[in-house]
């Protein structure tokens, strides 16, 4: 499947944003990046919307409307949203700027509008259809297209807007090509789906930016045109203000949000809708709230009064064509994803740590709405365990506390104000403390000297591995003090050397009698070679250079 929506891999970052968004969950993220699985998706550009690193990018089709424009002349089909995305501007000034960049001719989709909503009150009118859902709105269609085969029957069979008024352009100018502009991502897979009306979308951003980099302004304008009340489609709402609206025995209703349509889809299937006919957009306000409109320019309710005001109060003036020739007919696109067993599902809970139905928290972090349905992403490959927050946490928290808990040197964790904030059993250990919440909290001149404390934070450069004497504990300890300002904590790591120290003590001690004990041998052993050397008349200086080097040496020990 062609890629409408492309991942910028530098921008991507772990938010899981897009997956939370997304109604059909159609996104895999893997090496830390989120990619979308095209023949999941229904192009709601819910994803690229919400993104707040901007990491999703629409495809450019810039690049194939100059082709076309080389090769031919090309008309422009100009959603009625434009009015929204370029304020004060009109169908005449439009045009001037398009022409501008080659186009033949600019006409309003408006016109395609009044085409389709005329062919819906036919449908009505004929009364054959229990429920009628609009489809107008290619992502609509195709979420019951993918996923909701048993509501098929009742999408509209009839060709959208876009699809209508490019026809009657191809009709009336067979040597043309066209090109429709607008809000929404998906019109680009529905001009590929169903080849031969539209040649090529371009989204308002896409219109945009080609009018800056050839340096063509929008100038603003007035029209009254009072046959232009289909003008009003991209509103919530809008087709049925179009449409007479006079069956007694239909019920006419206006659903648009992911959510809601998702809702009002589960109520057909479930039979609760009888007799309605339904005005379903996937974007919440309808076409006006299009992922592709300027980000600048979605503002819901400045643009519906935008749309309201330039809507005229007639229909346009157009021949209706063959109904033969408004059919669009809707297939099941089958979805070919391998569904785990309860087996498989329990599996994955327990390594992401859920081993019981009370720990599966369904907190969403994730994207996804439950940890059954994360745990079914992760046996086809869309997510991984890690993605699970609570769990990483969990397992992060208990790797630390295992660390701080079974070392054998003292941690002590303050914050700025020097209070105790966490203090290992190692450290409860060297100062005679029963339980580490007897000093959480309290300031820690209760248990050691501050100083060092506020000479670290004072200065910002950590003591390492500096020999101290608790003097209140009779230990003796190598500390380091390090102060993260970052996080605003002083910790501190001590290592007891008490033992150590002790046994050094009790060496030197050992060498300090030691060299008694030689001073006075030598000083009894001087006397005797003495008295020996008087009566032999030999010379005592070897003797008492060796002793003396033996003295030295135990001394240097």
């Amino acid at each position: 499947m062609t890629e409408y929506l492309k991942l910028k891999k530098s921008n991507c970052v772990n938010c899981y944003k897009c997956i939370r968004h997304c109604p059909v969950k159609s996104i895999k993220y893997s090496t830390g990046q989120a990619q979308i699985v095209s023949d999941e998706c229904i192009l709601c550009g819910q994803c690229f919307v919400v993104c707040p690193q901007n990491a999703k990018e629409i495809r450019n089709d810039v690049p194939s409307a100059m082709e076309l424009i080389k090769s031919g002349p090309v008309i422009a089909s100009l959603a009625p949203s434009f009015v929204a995305n370029y304020p004060g501007a009109t169908a005449a000034t439009m045009e001037k700027a398009l022409k501008q960049l080659g186009f033949t001719g600019v006409e309003e989709t408006a016109i395609g509008a009044s085409i389709v909503k005329t062919e819906y009150e036919c449908i009505i009118a004929e009364g054959k259809q229990e429920v009628i859902i609009s489809t107008c709105c290619h992502s609509v269609n195709t979420l019951v297209e993918k996923y909701f085969p048993e509501v098929l029957p009742y999408l509209a069979t009839v060709l959208s807007p876009m699809q209508a008024h490019c026809q009657k352009i191809k009709q009336e100018h067979p040597d043309v090509k066209t090109v429709f502009i607008g809000p929404c991502i998906s019109k680009k897979a529905e001009a590929d789906a169903y080849p031969g009306y539209a040649d090529c979308v371009l989204t308002f951003e896409e219109l945009s930016d080609w009018l800056k980099q050839e340096g063509v302004t929008i100038e603003e304008g007035q029209d009254d045109l009072e046959e232009s009340r289909a003008r009003l489609f991209p509103t919530s709402g809008g087709i049925l203000r179009t449409m007479n609206c006079d069956s007694p025995d239909y019920t006419y209703l206006v659903v648009d949000g992911v959510d809601n349509c998702l809702a009002a889809i589960e109520d057909i299937k479930q039979g609760r809708l009888k007799k309605c006919f339904i005005e379903m957009s996937i974007c919440a306000g309808s076409c006006i709230s299009g992922p592709a409109m300027e980000r600048t320019r979605r503002l819901p309710v400045t643009d519906y009064i935008a749309v309201n005001r330039y809507a005229g109060k007639k229909d346009f003036a157009v021949e209706q064509p063959d109904p033969k020739d408004l059919v669009k007919d809707h297939k099941f696109i089958g979805l070919h994803r391998q569904m785990p067993g309860e087996k498989e599902i329990e599996e994955i809970l327990q390594k992401m740590g859920k081993n019981s139905p009370e720990q599966e928290l369904n907190c969403g972090a994730c994207g996804y709405n439950t940890c059954r349905e994360k745990a079914i992403a992760v046996y086809q490959g869309k997510a991984n365990i890690n993605m699970c927050l609570p769990f990483l946490k969990d397992k992060a928290e208990s790797f630390s506390d295992t660390i701080i808990n079974n070392t054998p040197n003292g941690i002590i964790v303050l914050n700025e104000d020097l209070e105790v904030q966490q203090i290992n059993s190692a450290a409860c250990h060297m100062m005679n403390i029963r339980h580490a919440s007897d000093v959480l909290g309290d300031q820690v001149i209760r248990i050691l000297d501050p100083k060092v404390f506020l000479d670290v934070m004072a200065t910002g450069m950590s003591v390492r591995d500096e020999r101290v004497y608790l003097a209140e504990y009779k230990r003796y300890v190598e500390q380091s003090v390090i102060y993260d300002k970052s996080y605003h904590i002083v910790m501190c790591i001590m290592r007891d050397i008490t033992a150590e120290a002790r046994e050094k003590r009790k060496k030197e001690e050992i060498s300090r009698s030691t060299i008694e004990v030689t001073d006075q041998v030598i000083e009894k052993q001087m006397r005797v070679v003495q008295e020996i050397a008087s009566l032999l008349g030999e010379t005592t200086a070897e003797t008492k250079i060796a002793l003396t080097n033996l003295r030295d040496s135990l001394n240097d020990e």
